[in-house]
Formats: structure tokens, sequence, C-alpha cells
């Protein structure tokens, strides 16, 4: 116990300093001295608790945890796993018996027949005494004459701030006058980005600050340090910091003077006679501080609303109480009048914009939909046959479209109804399938256009008219279609939403459970488990990859299903699962919309995913739309979902029932840019009114981040010159992945041979590895973007060829790459375990938690 032996000499001592401090308070009090053995018959008690406190509070305080827990151990205490304020309170019973001092034998040795001793401790308690009572009534003095300052200083300023405004605003005038004549200007810059040396930009002109407020904001050319959140910088000095000293020091000279010379001659004396020295304007000041910071606040606002004009008036005439006072008045009523003019301007200015506003927005999102189709919901959960029997009744029609939310669902209907022997063509924005005799044509749902007829249309995964980027798109497909029939498929949350933005319509219902009940296993899932027909699902491309890695490794058969895949590569990864090729597959939750497969069990590797901004719970919806992918008809009898954590907490959000959707989309329409270029012609000033524009009840707008951001990188150049608002708004609104810097290159040096009249630029080709064939695929997707817009359909066509044979590679080299796929740390690269549940290795999870420490330990002191 080397910590207990170190501190029992420092208690003992101690306990001394206090056992004397309380003989010399008990002695001090009394006129007569009162003998040792009368002190210690009455302190005894006392005397001997003193020690206990010490000792108990300095070993709980002082002694290590781990050394208390084995003092008790050796004890025969249960420590592990124990509350550490049972181990404080069993540890502090324990030491009450350790070693004792026995305080009354040291006292004893100390004063027992130690009169003389005794005697001279009395009379140096005692004037220690007396010299406290005189402190005491000094404190009593000095609190007095404070309270008296500060009641007279806050009377004189109640009744005189307009004196003292007047004077600090002739102060304040002359001091700006001459920084306008002798001080430079500098240009702006953020004030903590010291590396960055000021650059001079000539004189001041007055002319250019309308109130000082203004001024305020420009920089001295000096450096001064500040603190924000408790925390001190140095960082570039504004003149606000500047008169902020100025003011304060004007009035903590002016006002204590004035205070001196309204005191009594009485008063002065008495204060002379108690402290031996005459009160100063220092003395008053200090006394006086909390009403001098109050009143240079006060007077800092309102000096920032001064006009810079009348202030460099006033500059020139000498002080005079009665002329300042007129000057003042004059200009506070000329201000005033100045402000509500501005207001008055700024009303109207508003009612303008609203005006304006609502000529633009209006009423282009209230839905108007034909009441002479006829609608058929086909509402249900995942993998119940809604799409198939919409299909069935488009099959049927002599004309008829299916608009689908991804590429790859637009594809895989385009094969099945032309293998079924209806002609279809195909529309994707990347390509175009154009096939002979052809009256039925698949597309992604942005590819729809009003003005076009189709006998039937199928609208698929209606519940995406939610989503707020996208769902504009299936708000137009909805409303604005031009058909006899018009099948809308949803789930179960969509239908309260979609039948009121039918309203009144012709609507028939059908409504579809599911014929393979689906049954959550009461164990958590081990990779050791996995059986043929799993399919596995995680949230991330890398951890897809590691996945199917670690399972091929260990021998087993893997197709694989991630977002950036390649959709030709995707579907191949499916047909090998279906043929049987594969008996395993790894997916992103990618996999839970439209694609039906011979699945038997989800496993859910996570409960959580990144959506864009934060790491999430999966949603009741997320959770039903994946799992409902298990048990396929015909094939299972059950569906089975797995999870690998939180089984009762992943069941309830998969067998809860659904929260209706409150909202769908909007986004700029052609008619909505049509009535703005009555007003503006740039989209930067259309962003901002988008920005301003309140979204109607029940709506909630996209955000045109991307689009906004790729703005932003051509604003201002030939591009924006050149093109119309239309035109660039089409090309800001492509659908591609904006986050790849790659990408945002190859859009910006196509915009420009646009608008120069050049050959379009060929997207970068790199074949290296897995990720840059991805990047190559995406890269040549974009390139096909721009043919099409522009009609270049043979050179589109040529470059389809081109992607297609990177697909090809894609899926190749997910069978040889995939297998030397290691999970890595991703901070340092290091080989981690397969079943490690985290990112990041032991040896940076450590260095990471040292960092944290030494971080919280710096702010802490």
């Amino acid at each position: 116990m080397n910590k207990l032996t170190t501190i029992y000499p420092l208690a003992i001592e101690q306990t001394k300093k206090k056992i004397l401090e309380d003989i010399n308070l008990y002695l001090g009090a009394r006129d007569q001295i009162a003998s040792y053995e009368h002190y210690k018959s009455e302190r005894k008690k006392y005397i001997e608790q003193i020690w206990i406190n010490v000792w108990l509070n300095k070993a709980t305080n002082d002694v290590p945890r781990k050394e208390k827990k084995q003092l008790l151990s050796e004890r025969g205490f249960e420590v592990e796993g124990i509350d550490r304020k049972i181990i404080n309170k069993l540890f502090r019973d324990e030491l009450r018996n350790y070693k004792p001092f026995n305080v009354i034998h040291w006292m004893d040795e100390t004063f027992l027949e130690q009169n003389e001793e005794w005697e001279d401790r009395y009379q140096r308690a005692r004037l220690a005494f007396f010299q406290h009572e005189e402190e005491e009534k000094l404190n009593k003095k000095k609190i007095y004459f404070q309270n008296e300052l500060e009641n007279l200083a806050l009377s004189f300023v109640e009744n005189n701030v307009e004196l003292l405004y007047l004077n600090v605003r002739h102060l304040v005038a002359k001091h700006l006058s001459a920084d306008f004549k002798k001080r430079k200007k500098y240009q702006n810059t953020d004030t903590f980005a010291l590396e960055d040396k000021l650059v001079e930009e000539g004189a001041f002109q007055p002319s250019a600050y309308t109130t000082l407020s203004y001024f305020f904001n420009e920089l001295t050319g000096n450096i001064h340090k500040t603190v924000h959140w408790g925390r001190g910088y140095f960082e570039y000095e504004t003149f606000y910091y500047e008169y902020e000293r100025f003011i304060g020091s004007t009035l903590s000279e002016l006002l204590p003077k004035i205070i001196l010379n309204q005191l009594t001659s009485e008063f002065k004396d008495e204060f002379e006679k108690t402290f031996q020295e005459k009160i100063s304007p220092a003395y008053v000041k200090r006394c006086i501080g909390e009403l001098l910071f109050d009143v240079e606040a006060e007077f800092l606002e309102d000096i920032q609303e001064e006009y810079v004009r009348d202030l460099l008036t006033l500059a020139e005439v000498p002080f005079n109480l009665d002329i300042h006072k007129e000057m003042y008045t004059r200009d506070l009523v000329a201000r005033e009048t100045k402000k509500a003019e501005e207001l008055a301007v700024l009303k109207q200015k508003r009612a303008e914009e609203a005006r304006m506003m609502e000529d633009i927005f209006g009423q282009e999102y209230d839905p108007s939909v034909r009441r002479k189709i006829h609608y058929v919901l086909h509402i249900g959960e995942t993998n119940t046959g809604k799409t198939h029997h919409a299909l069935e009744k488009m099959k049927e029609a002599e004309s008829g479209i299916y608009l689908a939310p991804l590429r790859l669902l637009a594809l895989e209907v385009f094969d099945k109804l032309n293998d079924e022997g209806t002609p279809c063509s195909l529309k994707t924005g990347e390509e175009e399938k154009t096939v002979a005799n052809a009256r039925h044509i698949s597309c992604t749902v942005e590819m729809f256009h009003e003005k076009e007829f189709y006998d039937v249309v199928v609208i698929d995964e209606a519940q995406m008219i939610t989503d707020k980027d996208r769902g504009f798109s299936w708000y137009k497909a909805i409303t604005k279609t031009n058909a006899n029939e018009v099948h809308i498929i949803g789930s179960k949350n969509a239908k309260k939403m979609l039948l009121q933005l039918l309203g009144d319509a012709d609507i028939d219902i059908h409504e579809y459970t599911r014929d393979t009940p689906l049954e959550v296993e009461s164990k958590e899932f081990s990779i050791k488990n996995i059986k043929k027909g799993d399919a596995l699902i995680c949230f991330s491309r890398r951890r897809v990859l590691e996945t199917a890695a670690r399972l091929q490794n260990d021998g087993y058969s893997v197709s694989m299903i991630y977002g950036s895949m390649p959709p030709e590569t995707r579907k191949k990864q499916i047909e090998q699962f279906i043929n049987g090729n594969t008996k395993i597959i790894v997916a992103t939750d990618a996999i839970g919309m439209g694609l039906n497969l011979p699945i038997h069990r989800i496993v859910f590797l996570e409960n959580e995913k990144f959506d864009g901004t934060k790491r999430r719970q999966l949603t009741s919806q997320e959770v039903k739309q994946i799992a409902g992918r298990a048990g396929r008809k015909g094939i299972y009898d059950v569906g089975k979902v797995a999870f690998t954590a939180d089984i009762k907490e992943m069941r309830r959000l998969l067998l809860q029932e659904d929260e209706p959707v409150h909202s769908f989309a909007i986004a700029p329409t052609n008619s909505v840019f049509e009535r703005f270029q009555q007003y503006y012609h740039d989209l930067g000033t259309f962003f901002e009114l988008w920005k301003q524009f309140q979204s109607p009840t029940g709506t909630k707008k996209a955000s045109l981040l991307e689009e906004r951001d790729l703005y932003e990188i051509i604003q201002g150049t030939e591009i924006e010159g050149r093109l119309s608002l239309t035109d660039l708004y089409g090309f800001l609104h492509l659908p591609f992945s904006s986050r790849e810097p790659q990408l945002i290159h190859q859009w910006e040096e196509t915009m420009y041979a646009i608008v120069k009249g050049e050959e379009l630029p060929e997207p970068s080709i790199k074949k290296r590895n897995l990720e840059e064939l991805e990047l190559t695929y995406k890269a040549i997707g974009l390139h096909l973007l721009f043919l099409y817009r522009l009609g270049q359909a043979t050179e589109a066509h040529y470059w389809e060829r081109i992607r297609a044979e990177i697909s090809d590679q894609v899926h190749e080299r997910l069978k040889t790459d995939v297998k030397n796929f290691s999970k890595k740390c991703k901070n340092c690269g290091r080989k981690i375990p397969w079943e490690s549940n985290f990112q990041i290795c032991d040896a940076c999870h450590a260095a990471r938690y040292r960092r944290r420490n030494q971080e919280d330990y710096r702010d802490f002191k």
C-alpha cells in the first residue's frame, strides 16, 4: 500500500495544523485565558473527529482505485464489477481504524504543563482576534462608501445620460475625423487568417459608409487577442474593438471626475479619516466599474447607428452643450425619418417580391389530374406481384409506357417484354434502343413527357414521390400523364397520399398481401451458419466487397450487388444467382427495389446506414423493403429474415404498421422558368428565389444542391452567357455522380466544348483496377447523357458498345479482384480480422483514444 504509506504523515501534519487553528480561534475569542485542560475537555470530541475527517478524505481522494480494490480484496471483499461509490464507502469504513493518530497524546506532549507556551499562544491569538475585528469594521466601511458612490453615480447617469452621450459623441466624431484623414484602408479578409498579409487599398472614402457600424467592420492593421467560447485567439483587429476601448477609456476618465466633484465635504472627510488618504478618481472608478461597463455598452450600440456624415460635421464644431444638443436632436429626427422611408421602401419591395413569387411559383404545384383517365392503384408489400399484374395489363394494350425508378429495372422490363413477344423500346437518358414496330417503351421515370399519349401507363415504386431530390418526377408522371389508363404501383404507406393527389378521379384499388410469410429467426446470425439462397445485406460498396471476398476465400460462390455497379454487370451477377451458378448474394439496399430473386433468407449484417449526413438506424420502411425480398413465391414456402444484433428492435420495425407519407417532392418546371424569365435572366437569382419560396402545405422542395454546386463552377463564364436559362438548367440537372471530381471536370470541359461549337471531349478510360473501371463506366454514362441530349444518336451508339465492354470487364474483375480483397483499416491500411465489427484497427483506435484524452486534458486546463 505505497500510497497509504505516503499520505499518512501528510494527513497527520494537516490534522495538527487544523487543531492549532482551532486553539487560536478558541483562545482569541476569550477576555480571560482558559487553561489547556479546560480547552481539552470542551473540544475533545471535535478534535478527535478532525483526524478522522482529514484521514478519510485524503485517503479517498488520493489513493488510486486499483489500490483501494486490492486492500478490500485482501480483507475478503468481492470487488469485481462493484460500483465506484460502493468501493469508496467500503474503503472508508475499513480505514477508520487504520493506524489511528492519537491527537490527545500529541496535544498533551505539546501543551500539558507548558503554561508559558500556552500564555504566549493566548496573547498572539488575542492580538489576531482584535486585528480581525478591525479588518471587519474597515470592510464594512468600504462597503458603505462603495454603495454610496454607486448610488450617486447611478442617479447622476439616469439624470444626465444625454449630457454624457453628447460628450462621448463629440469625442468619437473627432476621433473618426482623424482616422479618415490619417489611417489606411485594408482589403477585407478573414480576421483569423493571420498567415495572410494585409493588403493596403489606400485612403478611406467617408462616402462609402452610411452608419458607423459599417466602418467598424474595417481592419485597423493591428493584431489583438479575443475570446471565443472561452478560449483565447489572436486575430486582426477591426475598428469596432478600437472604438470600444476609446469609449470605455473616455467614460472611465470623465465619469469618476464628475462623481468626485458631486461628493460633499463631509463624505470626503469621513473617507480620509477612515482610510488615512484622500478619495481619488481611481478609487471612484473601481467602485462604479459595473456601471461604467453598462454605459459603455449602451453608448457603443447607439454610436453605431450614427450617420458618418453627421459625425464628420460635428467634429468641426467646438463642444457647446446647447449647440450640440440641437444638432443631435436634428440628426436624430432626420435619421428616424430616413429609417421610416427605408422601411416603407422595404415593405413595398417585399410586397412586390411576394407578388412576383406568387406569379412564378403560384399555382404550379396544385395537382390537376385528368378526370377522364382511369387510375388503377396496386398497393402492397414487396414481392407480392404488384408490378407483374400492372405489366400484364400494359402488354394487352395497343401502346404503353413503363416508368421505372432505376435504369436496371427499365432494362429488366425491356428484356422481359421482348422475350415474351411484346416489342418494346428502351429510353433511360444514357441509352436509347428502338425496336422495330414497338408500341411499348420502358423508361426511367425522368424520361416521362406529358405530351406523349399512351393507352396504358405503368408507374412503379410510387412511394418515391416523397424523395426530396427525385420525387417530383413521380409527381409529374402521376398528375400530368396523358393516357386512357394509368397503373400506379406503391407501398401501403403511400396509399393515402396517392388518393389525395387523384382526388375524385375514376380509381380502382388492388391491394396485395404476401403469399409466403416472413419469419424472423430468434438467434443472432453468424457467418459460420451461411446457407444456399442467403442474401447478406450491408450498406456500403466496401463492406459488400469485404464480405464477398471472405466468403469466396472460404469456398462459397457469391454474386454481388451495389449501387455504383454498372447495371449490365448487376444483371449478370443476378443471372448467376438465379441460374444457381452462385449460392450466396451479398448486396446493399439496392436489392430492395424491384429485383425479384430466389432468396430464401435476408440477413442484415448491419442495422444502421449512412444517409449522406450521418449514420442512423434503418427505418421501418427500409427494413420491410429489403426483408420483403425473402421467400420467392413458387420456390420457398416461407421467407426468412435474420439479424446480427438487436433482433427484438428490428423485428418491431419489420412488423409495425406503416406510417402514411404526408408530403411529396416538388421541383422547378419549364412553366416556372418561363415565368421567372419575365423578371430575371440568371440562374443565380433563380436559386435564391427557390430557396426563399415557401413550399405549399403537403410538399417539400427539391434541394437543388447539386445543381447549385455545378452552377457555381460556371457562374459568370461564357457557358452561362451563351446558353438559354432552360438549356443551362437542363445540363445542370443531368443525373450523374457529382461527388466524383473527375466527372465534374468532365462535365465542365464538355460544357465549354458545347458553347464553343467544338467536338465533345472523349471520356477518360482507365482500366487498372475495379475502381477505375467503375469510374470509367460512369464517365461514359455522362458522355452519353450529353450525346443524347444533343441528338447525336450515332455517336452515342458507338459509346454504348464501349460501355458494354467496360461492363463486361467489371464483371470479370469481380471474379478475380474480389478474391484478393481484404478487410483493411480505413486509417492506416493494415489488415483487420474478418470477424472484427470495426472499420479501424486496434492501434488506430488506441491512438485516437489517446488523442481524445489529451484534447480533453488541454480543454480542462
